[in-house]
């Protein structure tokens, strides 16, 4: 009987949930799509068509079991749904979310040819938010007592709050060390609210606390502990700190008093998002300014459509390359386009002056080694951009850790990002792992996510052999 509920993709068209007009969002810092209801919910899953080999589960980098959801959500058993959902995810309505979902699963679906995919990521979302309204996300509950053994995790983004659930769950004593005053990494403070509420954000942290993890926030390993000291507190660390370094824009000017460095702009942002009072406040808001972005992917995404919430009299987003060939997100340039963001294609900044961006017309030459076109200078065409505020949304690089943290031990690679055995996940210091974006370099969430879940694994085999040994020697 469930059978007959789906491979409806022939006769039910793709269906998103419905977004909020350009005009209304561009208002507000709200996210900017409508929840589906559930007979949406329902009817969107039973667009899958169960095939054989599920590209979809295969391109996810959690292997989530998309089709198994997909047939309960649309047999309407969500709570199986979500249960299923959840057994690979520790956060699966934030990737239901901020997922590229068109560069991953939908864009890995059978069916997407002539028909569209199924729209995995927000039947996702739908699930996972039903289930927090139903009180089917159920309490951390330990299986076992090993509070005897302690676990220091720094970073509390993805990586780090996936990696603490997991342990906490197998019962070992959890601390979570953080420089910020929130817990959530680039989920609470780099990511804006328009793409990731942040009560959503906020009810995982708390699901944690309540489980017994321990924050510690406003805590700068390097400055109130090294990690030294760390590793003499607990049994085994877990470095999960990602990348914060922004990559430069190296130009004349790029330094200038109109110039900000992106994350820089979106945490202050989060923070008045907060109703905290930030220095300098300012320089930190776009209303009334002609801004603009250099950069293409999702941060310099993120940045340009803050700057329209915050009151732009405009916004112009430069990149090197063309649309094509923009690694950001296209929904998310499209959703910018709609609220009024301006693209300036082939286009590298030469020159920032205090009033605008001297930009070099570029054009795309031979294919690197990456199969991408490399940009090159379109002879010597120039054209300036008008800018009382400029935006550097280049990406990011690891910060020197070993030096931050008075470990110069601490292994890394010419990239700066740390040096573990990609086996064990561990560091050349014994007990000390690594996962996430300080690891593999600035990637997704959701690859974040996978390398806590993976990280979490390894140190419970690591822990579990080290209380062998201890119970051995007493014995």
């Amino acid at each position: 009987m469930g059978a007959t509920k789906l491979l409806k993709f022939v006769d039910r068209g793709q269906a998103y949930p419905a977004k909020r007009t350009a005009d209304e969002r561009a208002q507000d810092f709200l996210e900017i799509s409508r929840p589906y209801i559930l007979a949406k919910a329902e009817e969107q899953a039973g667009r899958c068509s169960q095939c054989g080999v599920p590209f979809c589960q295969v391109h996810c980098p959690l292997q989530n079991n998309i089709p198994d959801w997909l047939k309960l959500t649309a047999e309407g058993r969500l709570e199986e749904a979500y249960e299923v959902s959840s057994a690979t995810n520790a956060m699966p309505e934030i990737c239901g979310r901020i997922c590229p979902q068109d560069r991953l699963c939908e864009g890995n679906c059978v069916i997407e040819e002539g028909f569209g995919s199924v729209t995995i990521g927000s039947v996702e979302k739908f699930i996972t938010d039903t289930a927090w309204e139903n009180g089917w996300v159920k309490p951390l509950l330990p299986v076992a007592d090993r509070s005897g053994q302690s676990v220091g995790i720094i970073g509390a983004g993805p990586a780090g709050l996936t990696a603490a659930e997991a342990l906490r769950v197998k019962g070992y004593d959890v601390h979570v060390y953080d420089r910020h005053d929130r817990a959530g990494g680039l989920l609470t403070y780099g990511i804006p609210g328009f793409k990731l509420e942040k009560p959503v954000v906020m009810r995982r942290v708390e699901r944690l606390r309540d489980g017994g993890v321990h924050f510690h926030q406003g805590f700068a390993v390097g400055v109130d502990a090294s990690l030294a000291d760390l590793r003499a507190r607990h049994d085994a660390i877990l470095v999960a700190t990602g990348v914060y370094k922004a990559r430069a824009v190296e130009v004349p000017g790029a330094d200038g008093p109109s110039t900000l460095e992106a994350l820089d702009y979106l945490i202050a942002a989060n923070k008045v998002g907060f109703g905290d009072e930030i220095p300098d406040a300012a320089r930190f808001d776009a209303a009334g300014k002609h801004v603009v972005v250099i950069g293409g992917g999702d941060t310099a995404m993120d940045c340009v459509r803050t700057a329209i919430r915050q009151g732009a009299a405009s916004v112009k987003c430069l990149y090197r390359r063309d649309r094509e060939n923009m690694p950001g997100s296209a929904r998310e340039v499209a959703n910018a386009e709609e609220e009024g963001v301006e693209f300036v294609w082939l286009a590298a900044p030469a020159e920032i002056t205090a009033t605008g961006v001297v930009a070099q017309a570029m054009r795309l030459g031979q294919a690197g080694p990456d199969g991408r076109r490399s940009p090159e200078p379109d002879g010597s065409n120039r054209f300036t951009a008008r800018a009382d505020l400029v935006i550097k949304a280049l990406g990011f690089d690891a910060e020197d850790l070993p030096a931050l943290f008075g470990a110069p031990d601490l292994p890394v690679t010419r990239w700066g990002t740390l040096r573990v055995d990609h086996r064990t996940m561990m560091t050349g210091l014994d007990g000390v792992f690594a996962a996430g974006d300080i690891v593999r370099g600035a990637s997704l969430v959701v690859w974040a996510v996978r390398d806590g879940r993976d990280v979490a694994q390894q140190m419970h085999a690591f822990l579990k052999a080290r209380a062998g040994t201890a119970a051995a020697r007493a014995a």
